[in-house]
């Protein structure tokens, strides 16, 4: 996995958009946060935030930049796109959450080691509507075998940028958040099993 390469053709594919995943980034940020807030008083209503309203907006957010990053051009009505399979986003969030934290309980470095064997979890869900929460997780797994050590350095490759973030007030975050994004899904198209175009032995003679 080639960091540099990743994030040079994030850099390229959020040109010209930066405005409107701002606009997306803030609709989602400003729902969420009114979501947790009025749900707070409600009995049980921070666990539908948690893992209702919280997994449909990053599911939204996942399409949202695998379509950037595949050269697609988003739009507001984008940030509400993973309502349409809220529940499928809800299974993939809590049970990786879960399994998470039942591979902490053995120590802090398992539960590290296996948050990154299931963070393409979601990317897989957002290509793959309907499918079920652990054909989800373990894809994942599968994708990220003998990678989890290369996307641990590419997360701390942006510690700086996220320092950035910090002495500007939050500001730098409205070019580091898709920055970083799109890089991730470039990840996840990297890591990703490739289709393997079958040609038939009529399409083979037509062509000659």
């Amino acid at each position: 996995m080639n960091r540099a390469e990743l994030k040079a053709q994030a850099k390229e594919q959020i040109k010209g958009k930066i405005g409107i995943l701002f606009i997306i980034t803030l609709i989602i940020g400003v729902l969420t946060f009114a979501a947790n807030f009025i749900l707070s008083f409600i009995p049980f209503g921070g666990f539908v935030s948690t893992f209702i309203i919280t997994p449909a907006f990053g599911l939204s957010l996942v399409r949202v930049y695998l379509n950037v990053v595949a050269g697609g051009k988003p739009v507001a009505e984008d940030s509400f796109c993973g309502f349409d399979d809220f529940w499928s986003a809800f299974k993939v969030t809590f049970l990786t959450s879960f399994f998470t934290f039942l591979w902490s309980l053995l120590f802090i470095i398992p539960g590290i080691v296996k948050s990154y064997a299931y963070s393409m979890s979601m990317y897989v869900l957002a290509e793959n509507k309907g499918k079920s929460a652990l054909e989800c997780i373990n894809e994942s797994k599968k994708m990220t075998e003998g990678h989890k050590a290369e996307l641990f350095i590419l997360g701390l490759s942006f510690f700086g940028w996220a320092l950035l973030c910090g002495i500007t007030f939050g500001i730098a975050s409205i070019w580091v958040l898709p920055y970083m994004n799109a890089t991730y899904a470039n990840a996840y198209n990297l890591l990703k099993p490739k289709q393997i175009e079958v040609i038939s032995v009529e399409e083979v003679a037509s062509e000659e």
